[in-house]
């Protein structure tokens, strides 16, 4: 079953530890998730079978059914809702097991609940841009956006019927800004989303890359008006098209 709307923001819980269960609630519904919550296997597994999801937190160790079992039967039907797990077995041969059988991340018990947060964070905006740019590959492959064209399976643009030589990062970092015209995207997203990096720490990188982009695709690079800033939080491609 693939997310669907009705599930955006819901999120599975599915761990043995009721008051770790009761934390894990309340702190990611502190962050705009709704939460549900289930203490046994067999029970989170029906379910998840019920309903669509977000993203699915499981444990390893539960009565009933093995977090490794419910995982398999997960994606036996399900490919693509992102599934975090957590456990106490710290080899990295369970790691490795896990990623294998399908789990999108992995924490080992003890865990901070920032970091928890954080990584659920980065494995929606992932999913997200999957989803947006599966949306445009399924529509027209040309991705008209007046004098600008991105051809999203040649992986290649032009300005007023020009090509336009880019790096791998700057079409990925371009395309995620056009597919979505209008939405505001924060430096740290555009990292995650492109760079796969969490840290404040290289914010200057979008800024560069931005600004190598506006000099390739603008006709005004001091005077933007594809790629726009939103001062204070990040850039949005214009929606006036």
């Amino acid at each position: 079953m693939a997310p669907a709307a009705a599930g955006k923001n819901r999120i599975l819980v599915i761990e043995d530890d009721s008051e770790l269960g009761e934390v894990l609630r309340l702190n990611l519904e502190a962050e705009g998730y709704r939460v549900d919550t289930a203490t046994d296997g067999a029970e989170g597994l029906a379910r998840f079978r019920t309903d669509s999801w977000a993203l699915v937190i499981l444990d390893w160790m539960l009565p009933t059914m093995s977090g490794l079992e419910i995982l398999r039967a997960i994606r036996q039907r399900d490919g693509r809702t992102p599934v975090l797990m957590l456990t106490a077995r710290g080899d990295e041969s369970d790691k490795v097991l896990g990623l294998e059988q399908g789990c999108d991340d992995y924490l080992t018990k003890p865990f901070s609940l920032r970091e928890l947060v954080a990584r659920v964070k980065v494995l929606r905006r992932r999913i997200e841009r999957a989803e947006e740019l599966a949306r445009v590959s399924a529509g027209e492959r040309i991705l008209d956006l007046g004098v600008l064209k991105i051809d999203t399976g040649k992986r290649k643009v032009t300005v007023h019927n020009r090509p336009v030589q880019l790096t791998v990062k700057e079409y990925d970092l371009l395309l995620t800004l056009a597919a979505r015209p209008g939405r505001i995207f924060s430096r740290q997203q555009l990292l995650d989303l492109v760079w796969n990096q969490d840290s404040e720490l290289y914010e200057h990188t979008v800024n560069s890359h931005i600004n190598r982009l506006r000099n390739k695709i603008e006709e005004n690079p001091n005077r933007p008006g594809l790629i726009l800033t939103v001062w204070g939080i990040g850039y949005r491609f214009t929606d006036d098209i």
